[in-house]
């Protein structure tokens, strides 16, 4: 890495203060846990044949998937890491952990939430080990709509680590058999229901900082096999706050509807860009299929952003919220799929477990339920300030020695309320403020480098 990129990274971490060591006290506490932790009570579902599905070389993994076919639909079994038989509430690991709030990601390495002999050992789902987990149980139609949901302690074992290149090419040559191929079929249909209920998932492509002899940037289109898998998160997700919402105890993921200002002002977008948004038609029909290669949808879909601000979480103990529901998901949602990586998590799946066995939530996560959308809207804002803060610093550094350069680019976003805008770059994959105007909001432009500075993070264009 070069030096002063180097330099950048370090000083972004002091300035967002990410606590990259662990005190010793939560170092001897995970140690303990991990060496001490007795599970021979549970129930053991072993043979049962779980694999991950994450991206190459993670090592903190959360979740272990294993389909079959029912008569008329499926059996989902969802292996989730038991990060609550490790980590005792109100211990040093746990105080911790509410300062972290999520495993932070950098391009050198990240922050974890949990001590690696936790995170990457003892609790991570890695294969042809023994692990202790919580284990949902979803029974779905042939549609893929659900009619059974279940959770239980038990003891699991993967049989092998996948990534997501490995799962499309599997299906794509036709390879792909058992859980891989129930995946991509079952991935589909609650697909095809997300978009029915009224749900979203923009098909944009993310900025991503890659390592290749130094760091550059490029724009990562998603795997179908990646949609596939997040469905049964979501799929999961949606089954522990119907749980939660039905106890009358728990922690929601959620989302308030868009604004009518933003609903309205995305609409003219949309007519200015000749994006097609037929009577009737909901927000998420209107995105489905639109190419963020096209300039015109790549604007809207920047532009229409507006409409998914605004997540949250919200805790109950008693009647159930007013505000419940996730309106991308467009149904009620809770986090219980990464507890590894957020703290959230790990508390929701707690109060599914004691729900499902009939038993009452502990006291402990009770009484902690209520502070908890505040630690994750806190640690939410450092994590994303984390992610703005290194696009814009590689961002800088790569530009740095070519001031005054002319690039093609799509104009992404007009300000309203001053001339210029943002504009997107193919190569280098670069998204920054331009000035000067007026910038014609879904075409292509020219535009002139005015400024990349690494040392304040910033990139500046002008029309050429």
């Amino acid at each position: 890495m070069h030096p002063r990129l180097a330099d950048g990274f370090e000083r972004l971490e002091r300035e967002l203060k990410l606590p990259r060591d662990f005190p010793s006290a939560v170092l001897a506490e995970a140690g303990a846990a991990a060496r001490d932790a007795a599970f021979a009570d549970r129930q053991d579902q072993t043979d049962l044949p779980f694999v991950t599905i994450d991206p190459p070389g993670s090592m903190d993994l959360d979740q272990a998937v294993s389909i079959e076919p029912l008569r008329d639909g499926y059996r989902v079994w969802y292996a989730i890491a038991d990060v609550g038989a490790f980590v005792r509430p109100g211990g040093a690991i746990d105080a911790e952990a509410r300062a972290r709030g999520e495993t932070v990601y950098l391009p050198d390495g990240k922050v974890p939430l949990h001590p690696q002999v936790l995170s990457e050992g003892a609790a991570s789902l890695l294969p042809g080990v023994t692990r202790p987990a919580a284990v949902w149980r979803i029974d779905l139609d042939a549609e893929g709509r659900t009619i059974g949901a279940d959770v239980q302690r038990a003891l699991v074992r993967s049989r092998e680590r996948l990534d997501y290149d490995y799962v499309q090419a599997a299906v794509d040559t036709g390879t792909a058999d058992g859980t891989l191929k129930l995946l991509a079929e079952l991935g589909r249909l609650r697909l095809e229901l997300e978009r029915e209920r009224g749900g979203v998932t923009l098909p944009t492509p993310e900025q991503e900082v890659v390592a290749d002899d130094g760091y550059r940037l490029e724009y990562r289109v998603p795997l179908p096999a990646e949609a596939w898998n997040a469905q049964i998160s979501l799929l999961t997700g949606m089954a522990a706050a119907s749980m939660m919402l039905d106890a009358e105890i728990g922690l929601l993921r959620v989302l308030p509807p868009p604004q009518p200002g933003d609903l309205a002002k995305v609409r003219r977008v949309a007519a200015a860009l000749d994006v097609p948004w037929p009577d009737g038609a909901a927000y998420g029909d209107v995105v489905h299929g639109l190419d963020a290669k096209n300039p015109a949808h790549a604007a809207f879909l920047h532009e229409s952003r507006v409409l998914l601000r605004g997540s949250g979480y919200v805790a109950f103990d008693g009647a159930p919220p007013r505000m419940a529901e996730h309106s991308a998901v467009a149904a009620p949602y809770a986090h219980v799929t990464a507890p590894l990586r957020r703290l959230a998590d790990r508390y929701a799946t707690e109060v599914c477990l004691a729900v499902a066995a009939g038993e009452p939530v502990p006291e402990e996560i009770q009484a902690a339920l209520g502070g908890l959308p505040e630690i994750m809207a806190k640690t939410g804002r450092r994590a994303g300030a984390v992610d703005r803060a290194v696009i814009d610093l590689v961002e800088s550094f790569v530009l740095r020695d070519r001031i005054g350069q002319t690039f093609e680019a799509m104009v992404i976003d007009v300000d309203e309320r001053r001339a210029g805008g943002q504009v997107q770059l193919a190569d280098p994959a670069v998204i920054a403020r331009c000035d000067g105007g007026p910038l014609p909001l879904g075409e292509r432009v020219t535009v002139r480098l005015a400024q990349a500075d690494p040392g304040t993070r910033e990139v500046r264009f002008t029309l050429a």
